[in-house]
């Protein structure tokens, strides 16, 4: 990858950081695997009951025994690693600076249940785009944060820690590397956050672009919560979103209900790394990830949205593992009170990029309601929630395209 990192001089406070994980904690996980305790088998024979029992031992077996958590790390130390407090909270971030002078400087947001993995596939592409196809004109400065109390940031020891928080953090944490003028990006709670720093119109901030676009019109939505059909008049786009919103909200989000709920409760996922990949894994979009990559691996087939691997998926699932931001991590659906897709009053100029297994394909006639400022909408043919782990050429190439009116 031939990029270059450096640290401005003068930053406030900005420090190295490396990813170093013990012999000794990877000997407790492994230990700690092979010790779990089993349920019986679920009762039926689909997963409407959850993660089935005959995957989640395969996976344990692999995780114990085959899989390589070094890999994982060296993927990570191939990138800098650097380290800032922001009112009052270390917060940890991937800092790539493109060898193009003329690159845009951009902030990457990750979500749940994912991490800083998502993006790594992206990180070349985005900061050296002439190596993968794309033109020099397309070259980024890639900011990659931990999410406060995931990853290697630091865990709020008190609340208050929202998207909206989020978002006014990361644009001092911009300012410290001085970029006076950049954009953002987010899926996920990253969506969440870029749409909440849009809505600040946090400094420095130029554009935003999310693969989960909050567009669902206030009228509709009260529809949706109310679990009503759907309202008349809405077009063929619009009725899809519709009913695979209400999908989700009756079949999907159950761990995100309890988490909003009772996070604090959730001491098992810190106490058994079985009990994590579990609850981590009973997540999925609308083509399957992460859950079908593993289902994929065990059968050596394909998955169905992406790229991701078995490895992958335990890569990811290891991070929250080794850094025990299993509870952590879920405070945030305690911490946030607003709706997870309606439209949040965003004026600024927005890009757009909706994937097809994503929990709702946006319409375009939602989005231009959403975001009056729209300065980019495409609808691609592969790919799900997940979408830079999933699809990082695809994604790479939409965030270049949402972003290239304004260079």
């Amino acid at each position: 990858m031939s990029v270059t990192s450096e640290q401005r001089a003068g930053a406030d406070d900005v420090r190295p950081f490396r990813v170093d994980v013990s012999d000794e904690a990877l000997d407790d996980l492994r230990r700690r695997i092979a010790a779990t305790r089993w349920p019986e088998k679920e009762t039926v024979a689909d997963q409407s009951q959850g993660v089935p029992l005959a995957l989640i031992q395969e996976l344990a077996r692999y995780w114990a025994t085959e899989y390589d958590w070094r890999k994982c790390e060296a993927a990570l130390s191939a990138v800098p690693h650097f380290m800032t407090e922001i009112d009052g909270l270390d917060i940890h971030f991937i800092h790539v600076r493109s060898q193009h002078d003329e690159a845009l400087p951009l902030i990457v947001n990750h979500g749940w249940p994912g991490s800083i993995v998502e993006q790594l596939k992206i990180i070349g592409r985005l900061a050296d785009p002439t190596a993968h196809g794309g033109s020099a004109a397309d070259a980024f400065h890639v900011v990659i944060p931990s999410m406060p109390g995931y990853g290697f940031s630091g865990k709020p020891t008190s609340t208050g820690w929202g998207p909206e928080r989020m978002g006014r953090a990361w644009a001092e944490l911009m300012r410290r590397l001085g970029y006076s003028r950049f954009v953002a990006q987010g899926g996920d709670w990253g969506a969440f956050v870029v749409d909440w720093m849009g809505v600040q119109e946090v400094p420095g901030l130029v554009a935003i672009h999310t693969n989960y676009a909050g567009s669902v019109p206030a009228d509709v939505y009260e529809v949706l919560l109310a679990g009503g059909p759907a309202p008349s008049g809405l077009s063929a786009e619009e009725r899809r979103a519709y009913e695979q919103l209400d999908t989700t909200l009756k079949q999907r989000v159950a761990y995100a209900k309890y988490m909003a709920a009772r996070p604090q409760t959730l001491y098992g996922i810190a106490d058994s790394p079985v009990g994590l990949a579990a609850w981590l894994l009973d997540h999925d979009d609308g083509g399957g990830e992460p859950a079908a990559a593993v289902v994929a691996a065990l059968s050596r087939t394909t998955s169905a949205t992406g790229e991701l691997t078995r490895d992958e998926v335990l890569d990811n699932i290891t991070l929250y593992w080794l850094t025990n931001t299993g509870v952590s991590a879920s405070r945030l659906y305690w911490e946030y009170k607003g709706g997870f897709w309606d439209a949040k009053g965003v004026s600024i100029p927005v890009a757009v990029s909706v994937f097809p297994g994503e929990a709702y394909e946006a319409p375009r006639s939602w989005v231009e309601r959403a975001y009056p400022n729209l300065i980019h909408y495409n609808e691609v043919d592969r790919g799900g929630h997940f979408a830079a782990w999933e699809q990082p050429q695809l994604f790479s190439e939409e965030v270049r395209a949402g972003f290239r009116s304004l260079r």
